[in-house]
């Protein structure tokens, strides 16, 4: 698994966790081609179930202040 995509971009403000709106900053490409989107809560909370079955895992909470 790569951290970084070939299509990657940087996720911003409009773009929200699938899992409680918060702002992503965690992009989830799963093997069919379906995107998630998660804060940094829910993206630690749900790494371990899901970085088994996803493609990519981009990582841009490194943003956070």
């Amino acid at each position: 698994m790569s951290a970084t995509l070939e299509t990657r971009r940087e996720l911003t403000a409009a773009d929200r966790c699938d899992a409680c709106g918060a702002q992503a900053y965690v992009r989830v490409v799963m093997e069919s081609g379906l995107d998630l989107l998660f804060c940094g809560h829910h993206a630690r909370a749900k790494e371990e179930a899901l970085r088994a079955v996803v493609a990519e895992w981009d990582d841009q909470t490194n943003r956070l202040s």
